[in-house]
């Protein structure tokens, strides 16, 4: 009987009453990025075009009056891509300063 209870307390492989923790991997899904877009007018200066660049997207000064003479000549031009909560919080922050200073500027943003 001795041999018999050893066999009972000691699991098989393949024995249903075995169970075996697997460690998974959490799966993480990219957060969806936005374009922030600089609409073109006929009002708004294009130095101030330029220092909204500088100051709220990091541009330097050559990549700012790049993007400017886009929107100005194209209707449109791309400031940057980021998550949802900080392109909306860019688009806030321009407009903001755009209605403070009296410029009808536009900023918009669109899932990329």
């Amino acid at each position: 009987m001795a041999d018999d209870d050893r066999k009972r307390k000691s699991p098989t492989p393949g024995d249903p009453s075995v169970a075996v923790i697997t460690k998974t991997k959490p799966q993480t899904k990219r957060p969806n990025m936005y374009r922030v877009l600089i609409l073109n007018d006929d009002y708004t200066p294009m130095e101030f075009v330029t220092h909204v660049l500088e100051r709220f997207f990091s541009k330097d000064h050559e990549a700012a009056t790049r993007i400017m003479l886009h929107v100005h000549h194209h209707g449109i031009g791309e400031c940057g891509i980021f998550t949802y909560e900080v392109a909306e919080t860019k688009v806030t922050q321009v407009m903001d300063f755009a209605r403070k200073h009296q410029h009808p500027l536009q900023c918009v943003m669109e899932k990329k």
